[in-house]
Formats: C-alpha cells, structure tokens, sequence
C-alpha cells in the first residue's frame, strides 16, 4: 500500500493518489475537530498525515493540489453563526516534535535574519492551551465582536457568546482605538467534571475532555447555554491594533494583562534553544497540576521587529513554532491503587490518578498488570522485565496509544514523597473475603471463592449449566444473565429452588419475553431432571481452578461420592501437603499438587464450602458407571494417534473409556497401548522407543471386540 511507503518510493500515479486520500482524510478531521468538535482521529494520527502529506508535496511539487491541506487552516465555518471576516488573517503554527526540531527551527530563524549562531536572539515560551481559538474586537474600549478561527479567513460570530465569559472584559481602559485581543477559550479540569456530570444526571452528552467541552459551549446558538457553562479565556496574542502594543512579545503581554486579560504565567523570557527546551521541560511535568489541559508549548521571537521580517508563510508564521508534547504520554500523580476481580476471579490492580488528557481523552484510571509489576520484583525478588516499584503519591508517565488501556509507563522516583510505602498486594478477595491466591510460576493471585464471589456470580453460573457440566435445557447463558440480574439466581442451588421460591414459577416466568407457560414448564422440568447428576458432572461444574472434564471423572473415579472427596480435602487441608490425604489426592493418576492445592483451598472457604453444600442437598448424585472390568483394555493407559477412519477421536475415547482404560493425549512410560492410525508421526517413534504395545486401528477394534 502507498501509504507505508517512503515519500521516495512512490511512484507519480502513487503520489498523486495518495496525495488524495490524504487531502480527503484531513478535510473530514478538521471538519470533525473545528466545525463539529467532535474529533474522529487523535491529534499524533492527524499531526502524522500532515507531515506526509508535506514530504509527498516536497518530493513531487508539480503535483501539489489547490486544495492541499498544507494550505488551509482550521475549517469553514458552521451553518447557524453569522459568518465574520478576519482584518488580520488568524494562522495556525507549525510545529516541533523533538529538540532537534526546535534547534532546526533557531536556526531558520537565524539564517533568514542574516544571525550567525552567535548574535544573541530571545524568544518567549508559553503553554499552547488546548482550546478554541477565539479574536476579540474592540473599538474605542468595547467590545463590539467576537469571532472564531474558522478557516483563518472567516470565522463564526459568537459575541453573544463570548460576553457570558467572565474572563473577557465588556470595556477596556487605554486601549488602543482598535484592537483585535486573541486568545484560547478553555474550561478547568474540576469544572469540565462538573459538566459532565451535570450533563450525565440530565441524560446529556457527556464530553471527551475539556476541549472539546470548551469548543461545543462556545459555540451553541443559544447564548444562555454558553452562560452556564464555566469557560475561560487566556489571552496571549493580537490581531488588528490601532497603534502598537510593545516593541517586544513578552512587553505586549505584560500590556494585555494590564488592561484586564487573563494571560498566563508560565510564560518566559528565554535566551535561545536551550533554555526554551529546558522551560518545555519544566512546563511539562507541571502539566497534571496546572488545573487545564495543554498540548505543548510555543515559542515566539521576541522582538516583534524581528517578526515583522520575518512574516509569513501561507498558513503559518516564520517566528513561531509549537513544541508539542507526545501525544500518547503525559506524567500525573499517582492518588490511589484499587483492587478489581475480574470474571475469572483474578485480583487486577488498578491506578487511580490525577486526570490528565492523554491522546485527546482524559486519563484517570491505569492498569498496573499485576502485583510483581508494582513492586518490579517478583515473589522470588528478583528484578522483573518491565517491572516498576510504584507507590501511591508517586509521579508517573501514563502512556496511552489509540485504543490501548492506559497503563503506567515509568516512574519519577526523584519526585517520591519521602513517606511512600511499598503497596501491599492483597491476600484476601475484596469482593467475597475469600483466601487469594497465586500459583507458582503464575503472575495472577486469583480469588478462591468461586461459587460465592460476586465478581465472579455469573461467570461460574454460566459454567455450572454448561454442556459438559449440568447441561440445563433451556438455561444457556443468556437466561442465566437475565436471571442474574433480576435477582432470580445468585448462586447454582438457587437454580434448584425457583419453582419453590415462585409457586409455580409459571406466573413470574410465561409473562417475560421470550418466554411462554410452554416455554417456562419445560424450563422447570429440565431443572428437576437434571437433580440426577453424575459425580464427575458435578465436580466439573463446580468451576474451580484446573479441574478439568478428565480430572474430574479421575477423582469421581477413585472417591465412591462428595461426601468421601470432601472428607478427604479436610483432612488435606488439616495436615498440609505432608500429610496422607494429601498423597491420596496426587496419587490418583492425573492429579497433581496444582489441581489438589486448587481444589483444597477452594473446599476450605467457609461461604465456597456452604455453597457448595446447598447445592449438594438438592441433587442426586450418581457414582461414575462402573467399569468393564473384564474388558482387555480395563485399567490400561491407551493413546491414539494419527487419523481415525472408521470413528471419530471423540467416539474412540468414550468407548476406551467405558471399557475402563484411560485415554491419555501423550506417550510416556504409563502408556500401555498405542493405536496409530495413518500419519502417526512422534508418538508412533516414541511409542516404539520406550517399547509400547502398538495397533491400528483395525487391530484395536479387534482387541475391544468391535472388529
């Protein structure tokens, strides 16, 4: 595609239609961002289709269109304003993304001005609010209009608007006659939340950061709107003027101010590049705490002389450039560390931080991974990949990119308040008060209540009537959230008791949607069929940690019912994994130390285990069938291997099983018998190495007597 080519590679035609594409993708973001404010893409995507859009024109001129981006700003104004034109055109900035640019930049300056790098050249520094652009008007000291940007040229006529704004003055005193004062309407982070959540109780739209919330209230028809909406102004540049203001940028401000403006007080006097990226430093980690959002910081020749000569290009200024911050990144104040269980029961540390927009959404909330990435150690304390000691209070980088989840990029220890603690990961679930725990080798402490978990209800619900579990007709998953949230289940043996709980349940049930009195009685009939449930159903469906349909028929198998299992966990919990329960549990083929910690812990929870036991109390329990014990094949290991011809895997594997053996997926010095089919591969090779009895499949159907 011509779009991860190299402007050098591409061909004319290539250009010329990706010339195109570009032309159209940034009309319709400026049309989103000025005209709707609405952006559809961040502003790292749309500053990146600016730039290619640039090298393409660069690297074939003839080529460049009447509608290139690189000669418009903003977007035509919206339908519904009177439409204002500006006497002294409003320009948008070029910008910067690295030092080097900014020195790149210094030395353009210098170079168009006949300066050696020597001759001293002062520039001033100021945060780039992330607003809407706005041009005052005033004649003899009043304020006769107010315009937007627009398209630099034309610009909405919002005076109405503007005058509800408390920052901007109605009269100004020694002003000049005509003096156009320009500036960015913005709106504080605490009353952009404020907003938004009047807006929310109201059922209105909630706004994706102040930005667009400043742009949105500027810009409604309705002027009593804009009044209960707490917008801003900083002033910081000016248009038409009568007279002059100052002989120097940093002396017109200092004049604006006196005559009423806001004007903001980051802004520097600064000897050449090193000191304007040293400010942009300083600027940068202030940038969560100043109370609005900003997106960079602009630099601006300071004798305005020296502006006057150096002038113009078609949409940008020659001594002015905007240092931009990285887009995805920004560093805040690390307030809190919240503990989230998930679906599955696993416990996910949260960051709480002081909001800060990042890649054009306000940030508030981070992942931290899991308990070793907090602590940059792990359970071993040795340093882990990519692992951060983080603290609450601490001064974090939160990276951000498109749709990824916010998360923790790095950590500022030289600003770690002096009383900062290691964060203590939880060992008890939040939600239920059950015993965490993480496995070895695992990165994830998981909550062992299961059944009585809130956070993990309906997942677990879900499995219980599951195929391979309880298999429920007519109580999929679907049924099982609805039933949840109306409060009809919370736990597998309130599925047991609905009839009882609802007389009938015909009454509560035929009238739902999706249900009739047919519909809802088979529901309950199948309920009451499936009381009589194999044992290895039941421990399946129980959900806990690594007890699989196999592990489960395994210890059906060697327990003759729950009451022997349960039992037998006591007392493998009573005497830890030294004592002889516990060797009776790893003993049984196919259950190892892993699967009888999961299943001791999780019979240990005191709410788990008399949920469990409810459940017990209204079902019937079968015994796995017995075995043929008289088969060939009884109380032997059996894999298959290759392709089966004559019945499918599924169909070989229950019937091995129902004449007793074991069906195992790989070859070890347990296996008894190997039936390899057609392309058996390094089963077959290991099969014959270690000695193993090996048939096809015709010879298997002959053992088992189905030849």
């Amino acid at each position: 595609m011509t779009d991860t080519k190299e402007p050098s590679q591409l061909s004319e035609a290539e250009a010329r239609s990706e010339l195109a594409r570009l032309a159209d993708l940034l009309a319709r973001a400026n049309k989103a961002y000025h005209t709707e404010d609405a952006p559809e893409i961040s502003d790292a995507e749309y500053d990146a289709l600016k730039r290619r859009n640039a090298e393409i024109e660069t690297a074939f001129p003839a080529l460049k269109r009447e509608d290139s981006p690189s000669e418009q700003v903003g977007a035509r104004p919206a339908e519904g304003f009177a439409k204002v034109t500006h006497a002294v055109r409003m320009l948008s900035l070029g910008n910067a993304f690295d030092d080097d640019e900014v020195r790149d930049f210094d030395r353009s300056v210098r170079k168009y001005l006949g300066l050696d790098l020597d001759s001293r050249l002062n520039y001033t520094a100021e945060p780039k609010i992330d607003g809407l652009s706005l041009s005052l008007r005033y004649e003899n000291g009043n304020l006769v209009q107010a315009a937007t940007r627009g398209d630099g040229e034309v610009g909405e006529n919002v005076t109405a608007n503007a005058r509800t704004i408390d920052d901007i003055p109605e009269r100004l005193a020694d002003a000049p006659d005509v003096l156009e004062v320009r500036g960015e309407v913005y709106m504080s982070h605490e009353d952009f939340a404020d907003l938004n959540e009047r807006q929310a109780d109201a059922g209105g739209k909630r706004f994706a950061n102040p930005r667009n919330a400043a742009a949105g209230s500027l810009r409604q028809l309705d002027p009593s709107v804009t009044r209960d909406r707490p917008l801003r102004f900083f002033a910081y540049a000016w248009g038409e003027a009568s007279a002059a203001l100052a002989e120097t940028q940093i002396l017109a401000i200092e004049r604006l101010r006196s005559l009423g403006f806001a004007t903001n007080p980051l802004t520097r006097l600064c000897d050449g590049p090193d000191e304007m990226v040293a400010h942009y430093r300083e600027i940068e980690a202030q940038r969560a705490t100043l109370g609005y959002d900003i997106d960079g910081v602009v630099y601006k020749v300071n004798d305005l002389a020296l502006q006057g000569r150096l002038g113009f290009r078609s949409t940008t200024p020659r001594w002015a450039i905007a240092h931009k911050f990285p887009a995805e990144l920004a560093w805040t104040r690390l307030e809190a560390i919240d503990i989230q269980v998930g679906r599955t029961g696993a416990l996910s540390p949260v960051a709480r931080l002081a909001p800060v927009t990042v890649g054009g959404v306000v940030v508030s909330n981070a992942t931290l991974h899991n308990e070793d990435y907090i602590a940059g150690r792990d359970a071993k304390g040795g340093q882990i990949r990519d692992g951060k000691d983080i603290r609450i209070g601490d001064w974090v980088q939160v990276y951000r990119a498109g749709d990824v989840i916010p998360k923790i990029a790095d950590v500022d220890l030289s600003k770690r308040p002096k009383d900062a603690t290691p964060f203590e990961f939880p060992t008890i679930c939040p939600e239920c008060s059950s015993e965490a725990i993480r496995e070895e080798g695992d990165a994830v402490r998981r909550c062992t209540g299961g059944l009585i978990c809130p956070a993990q209800a309906v997942e677990k619900l879900k499995h219980f009537v599951s195929r391979a579990a309880f298999d429920i007709e007519g109580l999929g998953a679907k049924q099982v959230e609805q039933f949840y949230r109306d409060g009809w289940i919370s736990e597998p043996a309130e599925i047991f008791t609905l009839r009882e709980r609802f007389g009938s349940g015909l009454q509560q049930l035929k009238n739902r949607e999706g249900w009739g009195e047919k519909s809802a009685e088979n529901l309950f009939a199948a309920i009451d069929a499936s009381r009589n449930v194999d044992f290895n159903r039941l421990l399946f469906g129980l959900g806990i940690r690594h007890l699989g349909e196999v592990a489960a028929k395994d210890l059906a198998r060697h327990f003759s019912d729950w009451a022997a299992l349960a039992d037998a966990a006591d007392r493998a919990a009573k005497e830890g994994e030294s004592g002889t329960a516990w060797a009776e549990f790893t003993g049984i083929d196919g259950v190892g130390d892993t699967l009888t910690r999961a299943l001791v812990t999780s019979l240990a929870q005191p709410e788990e285990r008399a949920s469990i036991e409810r459940l017990v109390a209204h079902l019937d329990i079968q015994p796995l069938a017995a075995q043929a014990s008289d088969s060939p094949v009884a109380g032997k290991t059996v894999v298959f291997t290759g392709t089966l011809e004559k019945m499918t895997r599924a169909e070989a594997k229950a019937r091995a099983e129902a004449l007793g053996a074991k069906v195992s997926g790989s070859v070890s010095a347990k296996t008894d018998l190997l039936v390899a089919g057609p392309g058996a591969g390094s089963k077959a090779k290991k099969a014959a190495e270690l000695g193993i009895e090996t048939v096809d499949e015709d010879g298997w159907l002959a053992l088992i007597g189905d030849g």
